[in-house]
């Protein structure tokens, strides 16, 4: 916790808003998405997501994976305290449905679905979008399957496995993602992994989101390989989150963001 404040306060004392930027791009993604203070009717349906969620007091055993699916734990949860604890905040799933509805991407893939908060964002943002969201525990996932039937969510597949592997079982050369939302394993090992295998899927328009990149040493550690690498051009720091670009027609620019 200590770590997270002092990050916070670092964050605070070098974040700017739109009024210094000079990228047209980002100045036009903070101005039309990031900043977008109008009402969106799918905000309700979010909003019912979730309090379909919160109000569900049902027990399920809830496992976590380790690396090669080996299982260090397993316990049951209520439904409600993983939406309330585990689930992405109201201001995250309403910011994650307008960069989905700005960039409109076609193919998304989502590491760690948990209830489905960010999934039904990602849907609700573009329903013409293929999404595919992965869920190592099974019970967490059938629920998740629930939810996006009740919420008629046709454009999601919900996968059932251990991210590595599937990972390593996927054939980049034969699909590109538009965009990919990290958020299934918070460790330097796994992330720069996914980063590594993922990398041949980009194309010059993929949005990456990386989650709670200052969650810990090692992953501000995680976010500044990431910010380095070569095929990367342009980053937004959102405390929270780390937004990735890889458009070959930009000069390489880092943005540190208050939203």
């Amino acid at each position: 916790m200590l770590f997270q404040i002092k990050s916070y306060l670092t964050f605070l004392w070098y974040s700017k808003n739109e009024h210094a930027v000079h990228s047209p791009f980002v100045f036009s993604l903070l101005t039309k998405c990031f900043y977008d203070k109008k009402s969106k009717p799918e905000y309700s349906t979010l909003n019912n997501y979730r309090n379909s969620l919160l109000e569900n007091k049902k027990f399920i055993e809830v496992t976590d994976f380790g690396a090669g699916s080996r299982v260090f734990k397993s316990n049951r949860r209520q439904i409600s305290k993983i939406a309330k604890t585990a689930g992405i905040s109201k201001k995250r799933a309403e910011l994650l449905f307008r960069v989905s509805n700005y960039f409109q991407p076609k193919n998304i893939l989502e590491i760690g679905t948990s209830l489905g908060l960010a999934s039904s964002a990602l849907a609700l943002g573009n329903p013409t979008a293929k999404i595919i969201t992965l869920e190592g525990c099974p019970e967490t996932a059938n629920q998740c399957q629930i939810q996006f039937q009740k919420f008629n969510f046709k454009n999601i597949e919900n996968v059932i496995s251990e991210f590595e592997l599937y990972l390593n079982n996927l054939k980049p050369e034969t699909l590109n993602f538009d965009l990919i939302y990290f958020d299934g394993n918070h460790s330097k090992k796994a992330t720069l992994a996914y980063f590594e295998r993922l990398l041949p899927t980009i194309n010059n328009d993929s949005v990456w989101i990386f989650d709670d990149i200052h969650w810990s040493e090692d992953m501000e550690k995680t976010w500044g390989i990431i910010k380095s690498h070569p095929k990367v051009k342009v980053t937004i720091d959102t405390f929270q989150w780390g937004f990735v670009f890889f458009r070959y027609e930009q000069p390489k620019e880092h943005f540190v963001i208050r939203i």
